[in-house]
């Protein structure tokens, strides 16, 4: 058995783990990331992709609100405040040597890229769909009706919308490798979920690359559509967390002679979620004036939710085991729960890095499939060591007849089953929404997904608070010396003939091979005909 101080050592050394992968992935994000772009798209010598008889590259989407006010002057001149719009600026193509050496210097226009910005809603505009063609760029054939230009992308424009595609062109001249595409702004008018592509059609421009950035902005700010809401909740949250540390601390204060080991878990817990909360806020408030994600804002906030996360799973597991109810500590199972917990933390702070470092495009890339993976099965090892852990608890309780305490876990587990079925009922419905949205057409309903992990972490955080509310009568809950509890692998096993104590619980029995032992002393702690009772009902 592990005495208490080997564990307190354990536990000490997995928190330093923790700070020391912490201060490591804050070493190495300084070194490599000054500033993280997002709302400001950047292309650094990017190549192009080819499609049907068009080659593209893909410059970003972003859900954007139409803006609240309109100008007659220009792109450049109009106030960022109310205005919706894209923004193109250093934007420059190059092509390769042997491409700009087979044209002829004298010539004006020696090549032609478009940039070509579309709501999702209008993507049939773009091809010659409307024309029985499946070609992207105009052919001879297709130009012979007037319909488009030869060597220039389809775009059907609706005469009656002025809403439609926009497109901007950009033409090399003579025989240079380089060309800048003018500094322009395009006001966005109509809500919707927005894509932009660079295209050409010409095939003597294969290999030309991209480079500059793009600015995408919404009436109230920098920050993407579908994250805007995210603000605000964070806000709220920040709040909810702030009034429950409130009461938490008073009850803490007040009754603080009483408090047992767990109270001070539960404590960390809503001063991790007050920190996590605060700072997301103040990251996309930061993100929403600027258009940009500091890099150190950032990983705090990301580490601070994976330790979040990774707190409020080690603490169901350690109440679920009876920790301070049943066994005073944990015993040989600590390096175990240690090694799960460390296991987590790292496996979801590389996914929040991924999701929050790097550009923002209003869709998920495949990528991200990858680090989802063992965050799932991790948290699935979590779910059935809890349940495994209060089935445990629950028979132990139940053959101590400790009335109170068994309420207390009836009450917590009923609580983690309901929420059990939520989180299965919710997965379920993000999977049919991911699904059913490959495009992000439902980009303003987007923001509810990860706001209810949110919340839902919040509301059972506030169940084991309630549950495990601090009080001038702790021994509801608290580990007692007089009820013989022992903490190590189990000792007692239920029977279909009959139930068992051995003798001051020093012989353990085989719970798998369900056998009935002899035991040492007929009236073990005085349940001798209780226990007779019981197996007759």
């Amino acid at each position: 058995m592990m005495g208490r101080g080997e564990a307190r050592n354990l536990i000490s050394k997995g928190c330093k783990g923790i700070i020391f992968i912490i201060a490591l992935i804050l070493h190495l994000s300084s070194h490599f990331i000054v500033q993280v772009g997002a709302s400001i798209h950047e292309y650094q010598n990017e190549p192009f992709s080819r499609r049907s008889n068009s080659f593209f590259f893909h410059g970003g989407s972003e859900g954007l609100y139409a803006s609240r006010v309109h100008h007659n002057s220009s792109p450049q001149d109009k106030p960022l405040i109310g205005n919706s719009f894209v923004r193109f600026e250093s934007i420059t193509f190059q092509r390769t040597k042997e491409s700009a050496e087979k044209q002829n210097e004298m010539q004006q226009r020696t090549g032609l890229v478009e940039a070509i910005i579309i709501r999702v809603k209008d993507r049939a505009k773009i091809g010659g769909s409307y024309l029985n063609s499946e070609a992207i760029c105009c052919t001879p054939d297709l130009a012979k009706d007037g319909s488009c230009k030869v060597g220039e992308v389809i775009i059907h424009q609706d005469p009656d919308k002025l809403d439609g595609p926009k497109r901007i062109q950009t033409f090399f001249e003579g025989k240079n490798k380089e060309t800048k595409m003018v500094l322009d702004t395009i006001e966005i008018n109509s809500t919707g979920m927005y894509y932009l592509y660079f295209m050409f059609c010409d095939p003597e421009l294969v290999g030309t690359l991209i480079s500059g950035r793009t600015v995408w902005r919404n009436p109230d700010g920098y920050l993407p559509g579908k994250m805007t809401p995210l603000m605000t909740f964070f806000g709220f949250m920040s709040l909810a967390y702030i009034v429950l540390g409130l009461f938490w601390f008073l009850r803490f204060v007040r009754y603080w002679k009483d408090v047992i080991q767990l109270h001070y878990h539960i404590t960390t817990v809503i001063g991790l979620g007050m920190c996590e909360m605060a700072l997301w806020y103040f990251e996309y408030a930061n993100f929403n004036s600027t258009g940009s994600r500091p890099m150190g804002i950032t990983v705090w906030a990301v580490s601070f939710s994976a330790i979040k996360k990774t707190f409020s799973r080690l603490l169901l597991l350690v109440v679920s085991m009876g920790y301070g109810v049943v066994r005073p500590t944990l015993g040989s199972v600590t390096p175990k729960i240690l090694l799960l917990g460390v296991t987590y933390f790292v496996a979801s702070e590389a996914l929040e890095l991924v999701e929050h470092l790097g550009n923002i495009n209003d869709f998920s890339g495949k990528a991200r499939l990858i680090l989802v993976l063992p965050v799932a099965l991790l948290d699935a090892c979590f779910i059935l060591w809890i349940f495994s852990s209060l089935s445990k608890t629950l028979e132990k309780l139940q053959i101590r007849r400790s009335i109170v305490k068994l309420e207390l876990y009836r009450n917590f587990t009923n609580s983690l089953a309901v929420s059990v079925l939520l989180s299965v009922a919710w997965i379920g419905y993000e999977l049919y929404f991911n699904a059913t949205d490959p495009l992000s057409e439902l980009w303003r309903r987007a923001w509810i997904i990860p706001a209810f992990w949110t919340l839902f972490a919040f509301i059972l955080l506030v169940v084991i608070c309630i549950l495990w509310d601090p009080s001038h009568n702790p021994t509801r809950y608290a580990y007692s010396e007089e009820t013989g509890d022992e903490f190590e692998e189990e000792g007692i096993s239920l029977t279909g003939s009959g139930i068992m104590v051995a003798g001051d619980l020093a012989t353990k029995l085989d719970r798998k091979e369900r056998k009935v032992s002899i035991a040492a002393d007929n009236l073990v702690f005085g349940l001798g005909e209780d226990l007779e009772e019981d197996k007759r009902e």
